[in-house]
């Protein structure tokens, strides 16, 4: 039985369900008020803030039901490894502890688990044979697994649902750099130009095959994708790359979305996108998701740039979150022409840290509704 979480605030009022309020705002359409969203909190926050202690919110998934967001789901198929290597510890001590991930890597983490980026020591995945002992393993396309519950699916999510639903289409190049490591990539990008490709290859071919068991059969409002292949000083593999061996795997995934009525995809692509923001217009990514601010541009930068043919959700500063209300009102307070325009909406530019207060955090919501809520 699912754990029954009581809101501690009222739902936004409206008069659109969630799913014709973010397809309008998404399309710049006319909306009833602002789409309310926000994409989640560092794990500290469910150990440190006492709105969560108190309330046994332990959980993303829990705490948006806790706030009482508008619901925005998503499903898709097996896309990536299976199985992934088992994960185990190799070593430890008071401070670190040494262990192979899910993807093979050797890696170093805090024992203590708190939030961080883990120091990756060795990647399994090296070499040519490397990689085709591993494709033959743990890439199959006729896995069982791959195959998905259709009949359940639709049930689970009927064309009468008053929320939006996406449709997953993993990552063409951002799962890689996980299993390579970004060092790795890049000495692979020019050591074995044919096996990144053929990485790639696969990654895209089994995204075409959880399409093609799912388009038509379920009414989809968008498709989202993952990458995290830039960073603060732009994209982690070369332009050129991008544009040869990334980019037209994207048309081919967009070319079977749009034959389905799926003309919005977003990605989640931390860091300076700006390089490749136009490969991704060119080939039917047009959504930035969640957009740092600091990694990259204030919102309106790039809608100043691009128009109506970027969609952004995100951009709302952590920085700023955590300067206290007077630096969170005057940050919002540059949202506004955005929001009001369309094709935007604002939330968290990434997990919430838990250096922003509790006080804070509910200034910004109750803020949030009352710029951008219904009048």
């Amino acid at each position: 039985m699912s754990k029954q979480i009581k809101p501690c605030r009222p739902k936004w009022k409206g008069t659109m369900t969630d799913r014709q309020r973010f397809n309008n705002q998404m399309h710049y359409k006319p909306i009833d008020r602002c789409f309310n969203m926000e994409f989640g909190y560092w794990e500290e926050n469910f150990h440190q803030w006492s709105i969560f202690l108190d309330n046994s919110i332990t959980n993303n998934w829990e705490a948006d039901q806790f706030f009482n967001f508008d619901r925005c789901d998503g499903t898709g198929g097996r896309v990536w490894m299976n199985p992934p290597f088992e994960q185990k510890v190799i070593s430890e001590n008071e401070t670190t502890r040494i262990l192979i991930n899910g993807d093979g890597l050797l890696a170093e983490v805090p024992t203590d688990g708190h939030d961080t980026i883990p120091h990756y020591i060795k990647a399994s995945i090296v070499t040519p044979e490397d990689w085709k002992r591993c494709k033959e393993q743990r890439f199959r396309r006729d896995d069982p697994a791959r195959k998905l519950d259709v009949a359940k699916l639709k049930k689970d999510h009927p064309t009468t649902r008053d929320y939006p639903l996406g449709v997953g289409c993993g990552s063409m190049i951002g799962k890689i750099r996980d299993m390579l490591t970004a060092e790795g990539l890049a000495y692979a990008c020019y050591d074995y130009p044919e096996m990144v490709e053929d990485m790639v290859e696969t990654c895209c071919l089994l995204v075409e095959d959880s399409l093609d068991q799912l388009l038509g059969k379920i009414d989809f409002d968008y498709a989202s994708g993952w990458e995290d292949i830039c960073y603060k000083a732009g994209p982690l593999v070369s332009i050129d790359f991008f544009k040869n061996v990334v980019a037209p795997r994207y048309k081919r995934i967009s070319t079977k979305l749009h034959a389905h009525g799926i003309d919005l995809w977003w990605i989640d692509c931390d860091g300076d996108v700006r390089p490749i923001l136009p490969l991704f217009l060119e080939n039917g990514v047009n959504c930035l998701f969640p957009f740092e601010v600091n990694g990259c541009a204030h919102p309106g930068e790039l809608f100043r740039e691009y128009g109506k043919d970027l969609r952004i959700m995100g951009g709302v500063d952590k920085i700023q979150l955590g300067h206290g209300k007077e630096a969170i009102r005057k940050y919002m307070d540059t949202l506004v022409p955005w929001v009001q325009r369309g094709g935007y909406i604002p939330f968290c530019d990434h997990r919430c840290p838990p250096n922003v207060t509790v006080e804070d955090y509910l200034y910004y919501l109750d803020l949030k509704e009352q710029m951008f809520g219904m009048k």
